[in-house]
């Protein structure tokens, strides 16, 4: 690190005029990130689900509708004759349009379940075609000239295209709103922990700048992979938190430092070889972490893997680049406009030293407590039900949702996402008849299937419900044939997932495919199901290797793993308690739909697993210091704790209130990742860090430093010359 910060010393003033040039104009190249971003709740298509959407496409040219257009007569009934003429003419109004494929409705499709059950209301189903941003165009387009009244009918527009589009506003504007929050409560925490205002706005310069090179990466990497726009809010809270976590570590030890050495100079260097080395170390770990996201196939997870590996990137330039260059301009500057007279080095308080002491008295004891009652806070997860997100991800009073919250409560099925079965190699179907009808009426029979839609006509509990009409011949394709079940049941929740498989347990008369979002839910858990243990064994493979090249010690890595997992219970247990059962539903401003995203365990376990590393090697780094200064291991882990406990209690409250700010935003998902690593950082600081580690590494005495290295000398030089220490914070150093 020596010649390291040599290096950007002396090019100083071109790495910092190189940083506000990428500052200005990655203001202004990433200021539209979300413009090119995914958005939508829907679950990717993978495995059968993906087959069988492909075979539809090739063979039948259809895909899954994703307009619904609901009607409600004023004043009558949608079977009402001038009602029926107005329905017909609006459906073959929306035919009409260039952009607009599949088109069937209530009037047309000879379809009772289209209409509501008090007869009020009915719906047109449609495609928008084109890539997802042209769509999500023309769909708004049609809503602005759809809705309203039309003669006897009053018109919503709504559907996939509808709420993607919604999501992506409400997230953008929550996301605009957290930052004008974040900054300003960022920087006045920051100025009372620090005692200045010019340390203060170190961070936030290098949250800024993180931040900008994430959004600038993200925009490049949406031209040729998809991006969902939920990694936007993982960008600046993880952007803000690791530039805090930095940052402090950096401007507390080089204030340390300018009194006891005799340079700046040389302050700065002693600096980047403890806090600079361990803020490499932290990267590297969390980097490895989120990594193991890109394992996924999933877009969801890709995109919050790529989001934190491009904002970790931007953190550590900034801390090991821009914070070193800024503080070797000011040097003892750094102290301007100060609030306190206390100088920052001065003796740390001996709370922590004190409080350590007393943990390490009784290790064991406190072992079992800390652990017994994180095994208690975990017991919420063993019910875990994993799904997916739908509309209601979005507040209750979006029109977007209201529209989907109507077809729930007043229609008997989920016309606008039926599971769809294609069978490519059927053969001619007007010779196989026979067999279309026999395997609809099974698949019809299947519980919660309210409708089966086939070539052949369309079928309910096993009974033909109403005859083939031209829109049949949709269903016919030179050598297959495909099904539509309309469910009557959430297509996104768990008894729809039992509907597919007893779907594809049904015993075909021809090769077929299921596919379908809720066909998507099912082969989307399956897919993470498949490749969640690879990834749990990288994440966990890249932080022993790389904390046992840093600490040369066996035990300290698997310990480090041993916390960090402990530390996750506490966050895995609340996020079912409150968003899956809907605990505090009401106080925090979601809506529970008996699921938990299935993809938030995982991506809670590699995010907030990197982020607990990044504690550990901050406090074991101190320790390790005293202990090479001569210390045995009990009075090290007390004066390393005195040194660093302070340090990132004070940063996991920093980023906690950058994930909580996250936590506002109306859209719940986001709500839970901001919620989950909020709670996180909390517990692993102040409970596993400040309890736990002492115990262990106490428990574990000379073994923490096997096989060794210099940390094995330092510890056999101190059997030698151990110090009785009288006072209950010592400050000097030990006397050899």
């Amino acid at each position: 690190m020596t010649r390291f910060t040599q290096v950007v010393v002396r090019f100083r003033v071109v790495i910092l005029l190189v940083a506000a040039g990428f500052v200005l104009l990655g203001g202004v190249a990433g200021r539209d990130v979300a413009t090119h971003l995914r958005g939508g709740t829907s679950v990717p298509a993978i495995g059968e689900s993906a087959e069988a959407l492909e075979q539809a496409a090739a063979q039948f040219g259809i895909q899954p509708p994703n307009l619904v257009v609901l009607v409600t007569a004023d004043g009558g009934q949608v079977g009402d004759p001038d009602v029926t003429a107005a329905g017909v003419a609006l459906t073959r109004r929306i035919a009409a349009e260039d952009a607009v494929a599949d088109v069937y409705s209530y009037w047309t499709a000879n379809a009772p379940s289209l209409a509501s059950r008090d007869g009020d209301q009915a719906l047109v189903i449609a495609r928008v075609t084109g890539e997802q941003d042209t769509a999500i165009e023309r769909a708004l387009a049609l809503e602005e000239d759809l809705e309203g009244a039309s003669g006897p009918l009053q018109v919503q527009v709504g559907g996939p295209l509808i709420v993607s589009h919604e999501l992506t506003q409400t997230i953008d504007g929550d996301l605009r709103t957290a930052e004008r929050v974040v900054v300003p409560l960022t920087l006045l925490a920051l100025v009372v922990v620090f005692g200045s205002v010019v340390a203060a706005g170190i961070p936030v310069l290098v949250g800024i700048l993180a931040v900008l090179v994430a959004y600038v990466s993200l925009k490049v990497l949406a031209q040729v992979t998809d991006i969902h726009i939920f990694a936007l809010n993982l960008t600046t809270a993880l952007g803000f938190g690791l530039a805090i976590d930095y940052s402090l570590f950096l401007v507390r030890r080089f204030r340390e430092e300018l009194p006891r050495q005799p340079s700046t100079a040389a302050a700065l260097v002693r600096t980047m070889q403890t806090g600079g080395k361990t803020i490499a170390v932290s990267a590297a770990t969390l980097i490895g972490s989120l990594t193991a996201l890109l394992l996924f196939p999933h877009m969801f997870l890709r995109s919050f893997g790529l989001a934190g590996i491009t904002v970790v990137t931007g953190a550590v330039l900034g801390a090991l680049l821009v914070i070193p260059a800024l503080l070797s301009l000011l040097g003892p500057r750094v102290n301007r406009l100060s609030l306190r007279r206390t100088p920052e080095h001065a003796a740390a308080p001996d709370w922590w030293y004190r409080f350590s002491h007393r943990v390490m008295r009784r290790p064991g004891l406190v072992a079992v407590v800390i652990t017994a009652l994180l095994a208690v806070l975990l017991l919420p997860f063993l019910q875990l039900v994993p799904g997916a997100a739908d509309d209601r991800a979005l507040p209750a009073g979006n029109s977007a949702r209201a529209l989907n919250d109507t077809l729930r409560e007043d229609f008997s099925s989920q016309e606008a996402q039926p599971i769809a079965i294609v069978a490519p190699g059927a053969g001619d179907p007007a010779s196989a008849r026979s067999e279309i009808d026999d395997f609809a009426r099974r698949v019809s029979l299947v519980p919660d299937v309210a409708r089966v839609d086939a070539l052949t006509g369309s079928y309910a509990a096993g009974e033909v419900v109403a005859a083939p009409t031209a829109l049949s011949e949709r269903f016919a394709a030179e050598e297959g044939t495909w099904f539509s079940a309309a469910l009557d049941v959430e297509p996104l929740g768990s008894r729809a997932e039992q509907v597919v498989e007893r779907i594809r347990s049904v015993d075909p008369p021809f090769p077929v495919l299921v596919g379908g979002d809720s066909a998507s839910v099912v082969d989307a858990k399956a897919a993470i199901a498949d490749r969640m243990v690879l990834a749990i064994v990288l994440v966990v493979l890249v932080n022993l290797v790389v904390l046992t090249c840093t600490f040369r010690s066996v035990l300290i890595p698997v310990k480090a793993v041993v916390l960090n997992t402990l530390s996750l219970t506490a966050v895995f247990g609340l996020m079912v308690w409150l968003f899956q059962e809907g605990n505090l539903s009401g106080l925090l401003g979601f809506t529970a739909t008996g699921v938990l995203e299935a993809t938030t365990p995982i991506l809670m376990f590699c995010v907030a697993f990197g982020l607990s590393i990044d504690y550990e090697v901050f406090v074991i780094s101190r320790i390790k210091e005293e202990h090479e200064a001569g210390w045995e291991t009990r009075e090290a882990v007390a004066r390393g704790l005195q040194g660093s406990a302070g340090v990132i209690t004070t940063a996991a409250v920093l980023m906690a209130i950058v994930f909580v700010a996250v936590a506002t935003s109306s859209v719940s998902i986001i709500k839970m990742f901001g919620i989950g690593l909020a709670v996180a950082v909390l517990v692993d600081a102040m409970v596993i860090r400040s309890t736990l580690l002492p115990a262990l590494m106490v428990l574990m005495g000379r073994a923490n430093w096997w096989p060794g290295g210099r940390g094995a000398r330092a510890e056999r030089a101190s059997e030698a010359r151990r110090v009785a220490v009288e006072a209950p914070c010592p400050a000097g150093a030990p006397v050899g």
